[in-house]
């Protein structure tokens, strides 16, 4: 069974890492089978913290779930030598399975593809007298085809001039047909091969599985003549002998097109759709050939599977949220806009924290709730309800938070304390890490904005970032594709945030929202502490009276 991908929201807080870190743990001694936490961004201070604190390693980072052509499962069909007969070529291309093959060179750089219906053209056309000396065709290849052996020359070298005869008349005749450096196919006739070696033959190939005398082997040396002895008859040597035409005679050198591995698989169906073209190489960075897919490939991509936790909104969710089958959700905020393409497990409480539910669930199947888990899923509760001060606490999340202090040996007051400060020291940090450290996007019709929260234990950090965040947000408005953004500076020990606000009717909107005197860029809002239920609620309220909804 395919992997299963457990995976918070962008922008990830305390909260979205460590319950898919715990919810994982659940699923997978639940069910025995493979669960995979994962992050959709970076891990800020406070969760670095917390992962280090009880020796966890940071979830897998995945940037999008858009498909990439490594995700198709191509074939590992080895590249050919550019030397290799055609025959060798159509029974490696049955072998294999594939109309396609890929021509490289020794260190697997791509030369060239061959179809079969390039094989099949070649071999259909008319090819004139001269058609394996104008391919410069080896006597391996020669000798391989014809399941002969080379009694006189080098199997290395090329056939390079005259044509291919048929010695089907009398040696007397025979006078007017061979030309210097000739192939020519003939049979037992003692005459007919001396007579081919008397004109200067470049090649004699004895066919009937007759033996090559004494007399005709020593000529043939005197005069650098090749002979191939096989025992194929007259009639199967003259069809067969094209076949040892080298494959570089026949492939395609032009127009090649070719993919990596880390190209967007609906980008790749869109060039290949336009082609009528069946396979195509795969190359790595440095060009060197990996594989052969098909459009079929493309079509038969499997979608992954994906359970979200603590989100449920498509612009929160990974991107390429699309491209993935998800199989549940698990969250505590207002349900939004991801859809599924069938009936899924779908549970969602109004509680502070994600991980509440999390713990819930560890209860409701009985599985113990180790040490390490305990301290992840109680960091998480601390961190959302800011050590239950934040209105969204329940005594639900109080009372797991407290139990989970006792698994893992935590003094809640002194390790709440040690973590919010781990998450300071925000005069060190960008104001674009800062602001995009903890935000969410929200929307009312064709209205977008988005909603940061940068939280401290020291007035004094906060107060020093205040200038530089509204200079940023100005600065950064324009090309945001928002109307408005909004950065909640909150002090969870004073338990008070000023809001800071840019955009054309942020100030209206605020006023409107906590009927409220703002300044021009700010207000101070004593005990709002919640993004979610303090913040999020008034201002999308006020949105939805100003657009009459």
């Amino acid at each position: 069974m395919s992997p299963v991908f457990v995976i918070g929201h962008r922008n990830p807080d305390t909260d979205s890492i460590c319950s898919a870190i715990c919810y994982a743990d659940l699923k997978r001694k639940l069910t025995g089978e493979e669960y995979i936490a994962c992050r959709a961004g970076h891990v800020n201070a406070e969760t670095q913290f917390v992962l280090e604190h009880f020796g966890v390693e940071p979830p897998r980072y995945i940037a999008s779930f858009e498909p990439r052509l490594s995700d198709v499962q191509y074939r590992e069909v080895a590249g050919i030598d550019s030397e290799m007969s055609l025959r060798r070529a159509w029974d490696y291309m049955n072998e294999n399975d594939i109309q396609t093959l890929a021509v490289v060179d020794e260190d697997r750089h791509l030369n060239g593809l061959l179809t079969l219906s390039d094989i099949a053209r070649f071999y259909m056309e008319d090819q004139d007298a001269n058609a394996l000396a104008e391919a410069k065709t080896s006597y391996r290849n020669l000798v391989d085809v014809l399941d002969g052996t080379l009694v006189n020359g080098e199997l290395e070298q090329p056939f390079e001039q005259g044509r291919v005869v048929v010695a089907a008349a009398n040696p007397d005749v025979l006078e007017d047909y061979i030309a210097p450096n000739d192939m020519v196919i003939l049979g037992n006739r003692y005459e007919s091969q001396l007579c081919a070696i008397e004109m200067n033959a470049g090649c004699i190939i004895i066919g009937l599985g007759a033996k090559v005398s004494r007399t005709i082997r020593k000529l043939a040396s005197e005069n650098g003549v090749s002979i191939i002895a096989t025992p194929l008859d007259t009639y199967t040597c003259a069809k067969v002998i094209s076949q040892a035409v080298p494959v570089r005679h026949v492939m395609r050198r032009k127009g090649l097109i070719t993919f990596e591995p880390e190209e967007n698989v609906e980008d790749v169906k869109r060039t290949v759709s336009k082609k009528r073209i069946r396979y195509y190489p795969l190359l790595d960075e440095q060009g060197r050939y990996i594989g052969m897919f098909s459009q079929r490939n493309l079509l038969d991509l499997e979608r992954p599977n994906v359970i979200l936790v603590d989100h449920n909104e498509r612009d929160q969710a990974a991107e390429g949220i699309r491209s993935t089958n998800i199989v549940e959700i698990i969250d505590h905020h207002r349900i939004d806009s991801v859809e599924t393409s069938g009936p899924i497990y779908f549970r969602n409480q109004p509680l502070g924290c994600t991980a509440t539910i999390i713990t819930q669930m560890y209860h409701e199947k009985n599985i113990e709730i180790e040490p390490k888990i305990a301290g992840l899923l109680c960091s998480a509760i601390l961190s959302d309800t800011l050590m239950f001060r934040s209105p969204t606490c329940t005594p639900l999340d109080r009372m797991a938070a407290e139990e989970l202090a006792k698994i893992a040996g935590l003094n809640i007051r002194e390790y709440a304390s040690e973590m919010f400060r781990s998450s300071s020291r925000l005069r060190d940090r960008s104001m674009d890490e800062l602001f995009h450290m903890d935000f969410k996007y929200f929307q009312v019709q064709d209205r977008k904005i988005a909603i940061s929260q940068i939280t401290s234990v020291s007035e004094d950090e906060l107060s020093g970032i205040r200038d530089k965040m509204l200079e940023y947000m100005e600065s950064c408005l324009k090309t945001s594709g928002l109307s408005m953004q909004f950065a909640m500076l909150t002090n969870i020990i004073e338990e008070k945030t000023e809001l800071l606000y840019v955009g054309k009717g942020a100030q209206e909107l605020v006023r409107m929202a906590f009927k409220k005197e703002c300044g021009e860029h700010s207000v101070v809002l004593p005990g709002v502490v919640s993004r979610k239920k303090q913040m999020v609620t008034p201002l999308l309220g006020a949105m939805e009276e100003e657009a009459g909804l």
